[in-house]
């Protein structure tokens, strides 16, 4: 392709995203589905730009868009909000992943007639939802923060589940023996380095931030420590994306635990001191730096996030998918089905949501990267018996795309949410 037109295309896409972004409010359909939809007209449609040239940069392209939506999440999120349906989020991220992984591994066991073993490798992989596709999506949608926590959590675990079920198989499928206990162990451990590494490392830069925001490119020094922690957590056998929600949780909540603490009015000489520099109208330099960060990785993600949706609508195999099509849509009956039973199990935990509410909570199971990047994994560690799993993943990434199309449409009918008062929300990515 001359470069000259690939440049012009760049350009189209981000006028396409911007255009797509701001038209949410009026059509409710989330602009990953818009620039998803673009990446397979100008890819497998019209043939316009030839996805194997990307196909290598597709990993890393999706891993960095999603450290910056979970950072930004993090920052916007609040901390009451969070410990108030963490265990909601929670048991519906365990229960949603474990049922639909039983569904789709018994679906393949009976239609391909494999062990169990490798049925549940493929029921591992296609468990999870995406939380690079889910927190833009609930950024655009307007649903009650109960609703939109409870998914957040739900999102943020996810990832980490898939990753720990696949290991622990494909870790017994080459002869090793995983014990139950040792399972819990991994992702209790994972979890715990994570929230203590985040949380650290959020401290550590709410008390250096006061410091650094003289200078010039502060931003992207601030960028820079987002993947120091994702990197550091990653090599102390930690789950790194939990780790990035933490700090941004961190950094966004601190000021306020400090008011409630009475902290503010501590000595110089206190970790958490907070500086008498004020901003142009007045307002402590936590809250405006928190702004700036805000608007910052927020545009950043914007950027990375559209060239990834594009790039995972290009690289979707229509002709993997046609020697499969009824182990797809079989498979995606078998989660949308599990989906149902883990959301009506959970009643208790959200007695609070309507009908309509527990409804959409149903439609939004989208898988994304992290589905597409374990098939091609599990391809690579068990051989040719699985040259069918990442076209199947392609194809359940796209119907389930578009369950979740179905949930914005429905969400217009929601009653209009009320203002809310104890937080404010981000603009969207």
């Amino acid at each position: 392709m001359d470069l000259t037109l690939f440049f012009a295309l760049l350009g189209g896409l981000l006028v396409l995203a911007f255009v797509a972004n701001r038209l949410v409010r009026f059509t409710r359909v989330p602009d990953v589905i818009i620039l998803m939809a673009t990446g397979v007209l100008i890819g497998p449609v019209f043939h316009w730009v030839k996805p194997d040239i990307f196909r290598g940069a597709t990993h890393g392209l999706g891993t960095l868009a999603l450290i910056l939506i979970l950072f930004e999440g993090g920052l916007d999120l609040k901390l009451r909000e969070i410990l108030r349906h963490f265990g909601a989020g929670f048991f519906l991220s365990l229960f949603s992943y474990l049922l639909c992984m039983g569904a789709v591994a018994g679906v393949c066991r009976l239609r391909l007639h494999l062990s169990w073993l490798d049925a549940s490798l493929i029921g591992a992989v296609l468990g999870c939802i995406s939380s690079s596709i889910v927190f833009p999506v609930l950024q655009q949608i307007h649903l009650r923060r109960e609703v939109k926590v409870t998914l957040l959590v739900e999102a943020s675990l996810g990832d980490a589940f898939a990753v720990l079920a696949v290991t622990t198989l494909l870790n017994v499928a080459s002869g090793g023996s995983v014990a139950p206990k040792t399972v819990a162990w991994s992702l209790a451990s994972s979890l715990i380095l994570a929230v203590a590494g985040g949380t650290l490392a959020g401290m550590l830069w709410s008390y250096l931030l006061p410091f650094l925001s003289d200078e010039r490119f502060w931003h992207v020094l601030t960028f820079a420590a987002v993947l120091l922690v994702y990197a550091g957590v990653h090599f102390l056998k930690g789950n790194e994306l939990v780790s990035v929600l933490v700090f941004g949780l961190t950094l966004g909540n601190l000021p306020v635990v400090r008011k409630r603490l009475h902290l503010e009015e501590t000595t110089a000489a206190d970790w958490f001191e907070e500086m008498p520099v004020k901003s142009a109208g007045g307002r402590p330099v936590d809250e405006f730096q928190q702004e700036q960060m805000l608007t910052f990785h927020g545009e950043l993600a914007f950027l990375l996030r559209t060239f990834f949706f594009v790039l995972l609508g290009m690289l979707v195999d229509y002709q993997g998918i046609r020697k499969h099509p009824w182990l797809a849509l079989l498979c995606f009956a078998a989660i949308m089905a599990a989906r149902v039973v883990a959301v009506e199990a959970g009643r208790l935990g959200w007695r609070t949501f309507s009908a309509l509410e527990r409804e959409l909570m149903v439609w939004f199971v989208p898988r994304g990267l992290i589905t597409a990047v374990l098939g091609i994994d599990v391809l690579e560690a068990r051989g040719s018996g699985f040259e069918f799993l990442p076209s199947l993943a392609f194809a359940i990434i796209l119907l389930t795309n578009i369950t979740l199309l179905i949930g914005s449409v429905r969400a217009r009918n929601l009653p209009a949410s009320e203002p809310e008062t104890e937080t404010t929300e981000a603009a969207p990515a």
